[in-house]
């Protein structure tokens, strides 16, 4: 297992350190190229299937985009970004200023700050490797049978739709079919000017349901792998932020009904059994990342930026709670209150996300778990999907399979006021129970923008409290950096 992780790691630094922006990689002969990867596959099948793994590695793996800073660990690290940007995170405390430009809402209204090229140049990498993957594994539309290669193909093309959704999501103001707002990258067609989002959620679409039709019979080996469930996860977002909520609602459902168990109320939060979000095993989680030790993520991490267990920022003055306004409307006999802490972990979630040793500052080298997707969320969007359908009974039903669970007692009687709501009262209490339930977990941004909601900040930001911010203003979607457009003579910043 030590020399597997290891050797994901050294391939995922040789993928992935060579490219510059995915429009005019810079050539570097300490590393193969993605080309050169593809020219070497007849000589090494294997490298194929461990350069799909590399991207798994990539989303985790640490100063990749950068190189030095603190705040750049793939995924999650936008994350972080994207929770603060919506609101529901405060950056309470800044003692060493990571995210000072991200909560002061620089970094979303100024081109040359570097969480935008960190965010661009990530799914970017993502999208060129999977391009190669897919090349390398019969192209956009494969003529072989073999199970192996379909299943990789169908994989790498999930990896494509996912990076191609985040940055639709975050770089585009909101949904608009015809608006141009990203160059375009697949294994036919290199389009370096912006093209219309209709474009970038087709193939979106066409990726995805190519994946769930060649992984059917695909058992993965760990969680880190994108099988069905993933797939129709990915699905039931994409068609939510298109306004598809017929199809929205499916996909949901499909996660739901595929066997993951909700969470149990033990495991919501501390002290309960089973309680953490910390580790892979956890029979909801459906997609994340098993850290170990062996991999040697010390402070540069999302667990350094958000635990206060682990040694690192969280504990040492760059603190991440709940706004004190969302947290102010959470029932008292809600379990998920009692996530966050009192005293000198003021609001910070010490009983949601932490290292098991529960000692300030404790935990070293990095042993607790990534998560991306658990089946919660579903219950969740499917609740909306079928909220905006007119399907209010069903809507309540999902929703009150998850908040049984949530209330003391664990009753009917405790979900009983859902009976009250209706209509757009309903819609905007399954948004609130989405920004409850979802804390920290970098999807209520999506939700923010499929609710065109306008989002208030509490007191307990260090900057900008009190201020309100409409989903599609400037301050909420990211920019097209300034590398890009110096780059890239197809963009120029009067069109960004």
């Amino acid at each position: 297992m030590k020399k597997n992780v290891i050797y994901l790691f050294m391939l995922a630094a040789l993928v992935f350190s060579c490219e510059e922006d995915f429009l005019d990689p810079v050539r570097d002969s300490s590393v193969l190229l993605d080309a050169e990867i593809a020219e070497n596959v007849p000589f090494n099948p294997g490298l194929i299937e461990a350069s799909l793994d590399g991207i798994g590695v990539f989303m985790i793996d640490d100063r990749t985009i950068t190189g030095t800073r603190h705040h750049d660990f793939g995924q999650k690290g936008i994350d972080i970004f994207m929770d603060i940007v919506c609101g529901d995170a405060a950056l309470s405390g800044s003692a060493f200023g990571w995210y000072n430009d991200v909560a002061n809402m620089i970094t979303t209204t100024d081109f040359t700050t570097e969480e935008n090229e960190f965010i661009w140049s990530y799914y970017y990498r993502v999208i060129n490797t999977a391009n190669t993957v897919i090349v390398t594994s019969g192209g956009e539309n494969p003529s072989t049978t073999d199970e192996t290669t379909l299943r990789i193909n169908a994989q790498a093309k999930a990896y494509r739709a996912y990076s191609y959704f985040y940055l639709a999501q975050l770089f585009q103001p909101a949904y608009d079919p015809n608006q141009e707002i990203l160059p375009f990258n697949t294994v036919d067609e290199v389009n370096p000017a912006k093209i219309p989002a209709s474009v970038i959620y087709d193939q979106i679409l066409s990726d995805l349901n190519f994946a769930l039709n060649n992984l059917g019979s695909y058992v993965r080996p760990s969680i880190t792998q994108i099988d069905q469930s993933v797939i129709n996860g990915l699905l039931a977002y994409t068609h939510a932020a298109m306004g598809n909520w017929a199809d929205a609602r499916t996909h949901a459902e499909a996660v739901i009904t595929s066997g993951y168990p909700l969470a149990t109320a033990g495991a919501l939060a501390f002290p309960g059994a089973g309680s953490g979000f910390n580790d892979v095993a956890a029979p909801n989680w459906i997609w994340g990342f098993d850290l170990t030790a062996e991999i040697g993520q010390q402070l540069i991490n999302w667990w350094g930026q958000m635990d206060f267990f682990t040694y690192s920022y969280a504990w040492a003055g760059d603190t991440k709670s709940i706004d004190n306004l969302l947290y102010s409307q959470i029932p008292a006999d809600d379990i998920r209150s009692t996530q966050f802490g009192t005293g000198a972990a003021q609001l910070q979630p010490i009983n949601k996300f932490f290292d098991p040793g529960r000692t300030a500052g404790g935990q070293f080298v990095i042993t607790t778990d990534y998560i991306f997707m658990r089946v919660e969320e579903f219950y969740l969007l499917s609740a909306e999907a079928s909220a905006r359908l007119g399907d209010e009974a069903s809507a309540k039903n999902r929703l009150t399979d998850l908040l049984e669970i949530r209330f003391s007692g664990g009753t009917a009687a405790a979900t009983s006021y859902l009976d009250d709501f209706t209509g757009p009262g309903l819609i905007d209490e399954i948004y609130f129970q989405t920004r409850v339930e979802m804390w920290g977990e970098g999807k209520s941004y999506f939700a923010l923008k499929r609710n065109q909601a306008t989002m208030t900040r509490g007191t307990n930001h260090v900057f900008r409290p009190n201020e309100s911010f409409v989903h599609d203003s400037d301050e909420i979607s990211f920019q097209i950096p300034e590398i890009e457009i110096i780059n890239n003579p197809n963009i120029s910043s009067q069109n960004n």
